[in-house]
């Protein structure tokens, strides 16, 4: 008799410390065949259990509750095996490692089945698992599946329009037998919004960010995405020494910064050490790409202070990918008063550097109008003396 009923796809990226003291990411997918063992079909007074084992040691197991004649998911735990090299080849840290995440799923009412076709995602401890394509429903009531459903929120259809990332150089061609419509050049794409973020640890703001992120994709074609504030949820985590700010744009867009502290110099200072960027299908949440550049020693400035860049600049991840910041403002350490501190402005913001270069031209060109007209001058002079 079934008493519990799961279909869903679900997927894993993980970063680990590898050998030499270096950052990697895995990507973990479920393989064809996957075990069972320890699930429990629970009741009114014990949790269900869905627990899955797979590949080289590693496991996945979700528990619901029962409450008022609705059930809901309450943690999920995932454990992973750095064991095994196929996916984590030279990690530091052997063994398994286990992860607890809080399931954000709303009740559901008994007997119904819970279907979720939009990607879902959970970030902890260096670990974002991804679910989509979900049909499933505990507590099943005399062995039979319940015919009525019940939607995440993701798929409830909503009247507002879908919006495409634009693409550049794009053309459109009519579909009339008239003459041709006049071609026109594509539109170009705007600056994006500048969305403010924030981190905390405990009730104190720990990191400040104000930026507005665009990427630049080559992979197939080329394509402009800006990040929408609006749409985007903050994650991360503070310390002394190195601190990450995470980024989601409606589960399709992941963007990763990572600093550190520079403690090996007499005049301790922070920099931007790393960017990491997972592109996903918002359907199928499978990776479109994911670029990672650990080598930056960009955005530095002294600890305590902040940094600010108001022009555009740009970060290359990889060959396939950049990514370009706008009216950016950061300070990941040592905030104060969920404040910026003093501002350490980058070179492209410093208008005073071109008060000397312009000063120095005009200078130059002075002195060059001088000795023109003392040639002349001089010129003039000799030829009167050959006529006398």
């Amino acid at each position: 008799v079934t008493c519990l009923y799961a279909q869903w796809m679900m997927k894993f990226l993980i970063k680990y410390e590898t050998n030499s003291s270096d950052y990697k990411n895995a990507s973990l997918d479920l393989p064809s065949t996957v075990t069972h063992d320890g699930s429990v079909c629970g009741n009114d007074t014990q949790a269900a259990l869905l627990a899955v084992q797979f590949g080289g040691g590693h496991s996945w197991s979700v528990n619901f509750t029962e409450t008022n004649e609705t059930y809901q998911a309450d943690f999920i735990m995932f454990t992973y095996n750095t064991n095994d090299a196929a996916v984590f080849p030279d990690a530091k840290r052997k063994g398994l490692v286990t992860v607890v995440v809080k399931d954000s799923m709303h009740p559901i009412q008994l007997n119904n089945v819970f279907v979720c076709h939009h990607t879902t995602s959970f970030e902890a401890e260096n670990v974002t698992q991804f679910f989509w394509n979900i049909t499933m429903q505990p507590f099943v009531q005399n062995g039979t599946i319940g015919k009525t459903e019940t939607r995440c929120h993701a798929d409830t259809p909503t009247t507002a329009p879908t919006v495409v990332p634009t693409a550049v150089n794009v053309t459109t061609t009519s579909t009339t037998t008239s003459s041709p419509a006049p071609t026109t050049a594509p539109k170009p794409v705007e600056n994006p919004v500048t969305g403010n973020y924030s981190l905390k640890s405990g009730n104190k703001t720990c990191l400040l960010a104000t930026v507005g992120l665009q990427l630049n994709v080559s992979q197939d074609k080329p394509l402009l995405i800006n990040i929408n504030p609006k749409t985007t949820s903050t994650d991360g985590t503070c310390g002394n020494t190195s601190a990450t700010l995470k980024l989601n744009d409606g589960n399709s867009t992941l963007i990763d910064f990572t600093f550190i502290v520079n403690a090996s110099a007499s005049v301790r200072k922070f920099y931007l050490k790393e960017v990491n960027v997972t592109l996903l299908n918002h359907l199928n949440g499978s990776v479109i790409l994911n670029a990672d550049n650990n080598n930056f020693s960009k955005w530095d400035a002294f600890l305590g202070n902040s940094y600010m860049c108001r022009k555009e600049q740009t970060l290359e991840i990889n060959e396939d990918l950049q990514v370009h910041t706008f009216n950016l403002w950061v300070q990941p350490f040592l905030v104060k008063e969920n404040k910026f501190a003093i501002a350490q402005e980058c070179s492209l913001d410093d208008d005073t550097i071109l008060i000397p270069i312009v000063v120095g031209a005009a200078l130059a060109g002075l002195i060059v109008i001088i000795v023109i007209a003392y040639i002349i001058g001089r010129r003039k002079s000799y030829a009167g003396y050959q006529t006398l």
